[in-house]
Formats: C-alpha cells, sequence, structure tokens
C-alpha cells in the first residue's frame, strides 16, 4: 500500500503541485500506515516535502472525512435502508444534496481550531 500510495498520489500529484507552491506547501495527511511508512517518509524526504506532524490518535483534519460520516448516518437513519448499488446510489445522492451549507460552513469554519489543537497537542492526544 505504501509504494501505491508513493507512485499513485504522491508522485504523480503531490510532487508537482508542491512544486507549484513552493516554500509555502505543507503536506497533511494522517497517520495510516502506508502514509508513514519508511518508504514513504524516505521519499517524502528525498523529495523535500515538509509534513504536518500530528498525533498519533489525533482527530480526522480532512474535512470530506466528517461529510462521509454525516452521509454514512443519514443513510442509515433512513427508514429502508438501500438494498442494492443503485439503491445505495440513490440515497447517497439525495442525501448530499440534502446536507445544509451550514453544516458544511461549520466543518470549515471548525478547522482553524482543530489545527490548532494538533499543533499545540505535538505528540499527544488532542481535545475533540
Amino acid at each position: 500500500m505504501a509504494q501505491r500510495y508513493a507512485n499513485e498520489i504522491l508522485r504523480p500529484h503531490i510532487v508537482p503541485y508542491v512544486a507549484a507552491i513552493n516554500d509555502f506547501f505543507l503536506l497533511m495527511h494522517d497517520n495510516a500506515k502506508n502514509h508513514t511508512a519508511c518508504l514513504v517518509e524516505n521519499f517524502l524526504e528525498v523529495e523535500t516535502i515538509q509534513r504536518m506532524l500530528r498525533p498519533a490518535c489525533s482527530l480526522d483534519l480532512n474535512l470530506i472525512e466528517h461529510v462521509w460520516d454525516i452521509l454514512r448516518q443519514r443513510v442509515a437513519a433512513r427508514p429502508r435502508p438501500p438494498n442494492t448499488v443503485q439503491d445505495l446510489e440513490i440515497a447517497l445522492r439525495q442525501e448530499w444534496n440534502s446536507i445544509p451549507q451550514s453544516l458544511i460552513d461549520d466543518l470549515i469554519a471548525s478547522m482553524l481550531n482543530k489545527c490548532g489543537a494538533v499543533l499545540a497537542a505535538l505528540e499527544d492526544h488532542t481535545p475533540y
């Protein structure tokens, strides 16, 4: 998985983006095993890509993960759960379209505090 992460995500997408951003780029990925593998650490070092240090059990700073969780909860709360892939696709699209923009705005607004908590915690747990 680490090799695939380096070859399919980092090399074709992140490396060119870092070159465009220059000194202002800071990679934020979670502490999944394929993100912290020696192979990936070495790749990032060779490419001189700086990473945001995150505690091992920190909150997820990827907003889309929070949206996926909202979708999962909304689909699970339906009176009739989807029985087929097509039903699931329809349910997900309906629920996606019904998420209020204010909920997304709140998630975005929470990022400053969440990033601050991760940076303040260094290698410890965050209060979230």
